[in-house]
């Protein structure tokens, strides 16, 4: 059944700024813990996309159309769907202005926008994008040229960039390089002919120690060159040139790597309408939502929450960190609601699948401590095909139908036969 459209201006008790994924599994809580609570969605997509399955776009695995379903058939059941962008925050009165004009009055405010990607900010690369090899699986317009220019590759440099920012899913931009490499490598003449070359502004492979001790292993191992230090600022197309600004002893420099493709991670941080707001916090410069990490509420103001990729929750910003955050959300905001002590908390779990190939996936999940851990009775830090399956068959049934539907308690009978498996030395 489709969620009324609304045209008027009024209240809720819990009003969610979002319908991502953040936004359409927090109502699903909240409707699962109360049904009878009123509980809105500002969202002005009709759109609503599985974004980790665009890593398998770029890889010539998924079909981008799989990945998209409408907006109004993920919103679930009771929740009033307004259709219509956020433009500004008034804590203070309890109100959200919209776009349109309309003046959203709550009890409660749950804000999850995602993230917004800042093109701009590398300069020539919205002109670059989309052709001559220049490509990005961060947008939905180009995850299917990123598989036309891997597999049309015939030699020369790739070059994947990480940016010197936080990003969606840490791991993304080496998934892709893997899978392009084990084409480059399987095409005869092409391999042996071909450089690949990890440009990131970091100053190692991954975060999380455990697994960037494997990640360098495993590129060594392929060959594949590591360029640490280097923040990608410039895409000259006209000369093929990636400008990179290089950390060096002496300062800054610039430097210019000429690449055949070159994918690429833009810049990102919180939108626009959220810098501006009363709610972002200022000492990083991306505006996120300032939050407690441990209860997810606004450290100003009690009746305001956040989670997902827009909050300052220190971890890694994916689909599965979300699934975590969203029914400690919930139930944070029906105690608020009732003017009661929060008492469910959030210990930072995140995971992402670290795709190193067409048949191997590192599970990587961690939490606040920044120390490995698994759901599987296995070692994490290993390159697995049981892991691979997963990422490909079970993760993309379990968002729709499990996390956005508020069923992840029933999501472990999907796991069990999987882990019984990997006990028995699967």
């Amino acid at each position: 059944m489709s969620a009324p459209v609304v045209q008027q201006s009024q209240r809720h008790q819990v009003l969610i700024v979002g319908g991502g994924a953040g936004g359409i599994s927090v109502a699903a809580w909240l409707k699962r813990l109360r049904r009878d609570v009123d509980v809105a969605i500002l969202e002005p997509s009709a759109e609503h996309w599985y974004q980790p399955g665009w890593t398998l776009v770029g890889g010539g695995v998924f079909r981008m159309e799989r990945l998209r379903r409408d907006e109004k058939d993920c919103i679930p059941a009771g929740v009033t769907w307004i259709q219509d962008a956020a433009e500004r925050f008034l804590p203070e009165e309890r109100i959200v202005e919209t776009a349109s004009g309309r003046r959203l009055e709550y009890g409660v405010l749950v804000v999850c926008p995602g993230m917004q990607i800042d093109w701009d900010k590398i300069e020539g690369l919205k002109e670059a994008l989309g052709h001559d090899g220049v490509t990005s699986n961060y947008a939905k317009e180009t995850a299917p040229y990123t598989w036309e220019v891997i597999d049309g590759f015939r030699g020369g440099t790739a070059i994947f960039t990480f940016p010197a920012a936080p990003i969606k899913c840490g791991g993304a931009p080496q998934k892709i390089m893997y899978l392009a490499d084990d084409v480059f490598k399987r095409k005869s003449g092409v391999g042996i002919n071909s450089r690949v070359l990890y440009c990131t502004a970091g100053a190692k492979m991954f975060a999380v120690p455990d697994y960037n001790a494997e990640l360098e292993k495993i590129v060594e191992r392929r060959g594949i060159e590591p360029r640490y230090g280097h923040n990608l600022v410039a895409v000259d197309a006209e000369r093929k040139q990636a400008i990179f600004e290089v950390q060096t002893e002496a300062g800054p420099q610039r430097t210019a790597i000429a690449y055949d493709m070159l994918h690429v991670t833009p810049p990102m941080s919180a939108p626009d309408f959220i810098k501006r707001s009363p709610l972002a916090e200022q000492k990083s410069g991306y505006g996120w939502v300032e939050v407690d990490p441990a209860s997810l509420r606004h450290v100003r103001y009690d009746n305001i929450f956040a989670l997902g990729d827009a909050s300052s929750i220190p971890t890694s910003r994916t689909a599965a960190a979300v699934r975590k955050q969203a029914p400690v959300v919930a139930e944070n905001a029906l105690l608020a609601l009732r003017g009661q002590p929060l008492t469910a908390t959030y210990d930072g779990y995140t995971c992402c699948p670290l795709i190193t190939g067409y048949d191997k996936v590192m599970m990587a999940e961690f939490d606040y401590s920044n120390r490995a851990k698994s759901s599987f009775p296995i070692d994490p830090t290993r390159e697995r095909y049981s892991m691979w399956l997963v990422k490909r068959f079970l993760l993309p049934e379990t968002y729709w139908e499990r996390m956005l539907k508020a069923r992840d308690f029933e999501a472990d009978v999907v796991f069990k036969p999987l882990k019984r498996l990997l006990g028995q030395g699967g």
